[in-house]
């Protein structure tokens, strides 16, 4: 398998003109009525200029509820279909497939933000800086709603042109809140047992299945186990969540590793990558997507190797936007961060998107 292979998904028939994906990431680049921003656009096609056979973008939220920061993509009125229009016209027009991923932040979504409390799977105290902010538990009728809104935007991304959405159930984000087994304490058929934590995600999937063409891809993030904060995801769990979702029909799984290449942390002795694992999981021909201390093209053709489809670029993309040129030569070598903030403009990268990786320690130089 070649990196510069093209890649066709099984069930759609939608084909990458390769196998390297631009990640979705944060950047804070839209309007505050979540409308396309201009530098957003401007990022996002860059890659796709420059190669990137699927371009993902940032998190889109479903509703005004489940904003999650300010800039923030917005997918949850029909006023923003037709700046999706524009990106997706700019982003085929250069070669590239599309894809939108949707998001609530659920306990993430500030107040000072959203102008409601937030809410998620269960009530619980989260800490944000130095405040503790109390998060009140979802009721059904929540839960019918943030359905119904998942399955609006992902009808407005196919009426934009898009070439399908991925459902972000990864992060902390809301899905993956209701996934987790420490902050989902319902005991409800939402709550308690695998199968019900994993309830809204999958009822989600089958509903937006039921109202999109068959060639529309329905992806779907997930994290494969505990990271920083986000507390609550067991890795044999997420192997049997993937072979679930793979039944359920979902066009591709999205698995953020952080390190593809290290073992998993249940299993440190194990000496497989994440990567081998959920590959040997999930059916031979199943398209498995992957994030994670891919850098180089030697990384990238590693990872191919190990099992995945597809490789996820986040941090070396957004200094190295040729990347997919360069990575033509297996010589290539990608400068890592810091970047200046010099390079960063040159790369198409917005002022709110460079103060937003200005938080990330060691990215920007001073």
């Amino acid at each position: 398998m070649n990196l510069f292979e093209s890649f066709t998904f099984r069930k759609t028939s939608k084909v990458s003109l390769n196998r390297i994906a631009l990640a979705p990431m944060t950047n804070g680049q839209s309007l505050n009525d979540g409308t396309l921003g201009d530098d957003e656009y401007r990022w996002l096609v860059r890659r796709a200029k420059e190669g990137f056979g699927i371009i993902f973008t940032c998190a889109a939220h479903v509703n005004q509820e489940g904003q999650g920061w300010p800039g923030e993509l917005g997918i949850w009125h029909d006023e923003h279909i037709s700046g999706l229009k524009r990106l997706a016209d700019g982003i085929h027009q250069c070669g590239s497939l599309a894809i939108v991923q949707i998001f609530h932040g659920g306990a993430r979504s500030p107040e000072s933000l959203t102008g409601v409390p937030p809410w998620s799977a269960s009530t619980h105290t989260m800490t944000v800086g130095s405040k503790e902010v109390q998060v009140r538990e979802g009721t059904l009728e929540d839960i019918e709603n943030v359905t119904t809104a998942f399955v609006n935007a992902a009808v407005r991304a196919h009426q934009a042109g898009m070439d399908g959405i991925e459902l972000h159930a990864a992060h902390g984000y809301l899905l993956h809140q209701f996934i987790s087994s420490a902050t989902n304490q319902r005991h409800d058929a939402y709550g308690g047992n695998f199968e019900n934590r994993i309830k809204l995600l999958r009822n989600i999937l089958k509903s937006i299945q039921e109202v999109v063409p068959s060639d529309f891809l329905i992806g779907i993030r997930i994290s494969p186990e505990d990271k920083y904060t986000f507390k609550g995801i067991d890795f044999d769990e997420s192997l049997q969540l993937a072979r679930i979702l793979q039944d359920d029909g979902a066009d591709f799984l999205d698995i953020s590793t952080w390190d593809s290449f290290a073992a998993p942390q249940k299993y440190p002795d194990s000496n497989k990558p994440v990567i081998s694992w959920f590959r040997e999981n999930l059916a031979e021909d199943y398209p498995l997507m992957v994030a994670g201390e891919i850098w180089s093209a030697q990384d990238a053709q590693k990872a191919l190797d190990l099992g995945t489809d597809i490789v996820s670029l986040g941090r070396v993309a957004i200094g190295e936007a040729d990347w997919p040129t360069q990575a033509k030569s297996l010589e290539f070598q990608p400068q890592r961060p810091p970047y200046s903030v010099s390079q960063l403009r040159d790369a198409d990268l917005g002022d709110a998107f460079i103060e937003y990786m200005k938080r990330w320690k060691g990215f920007v130089l001073d």
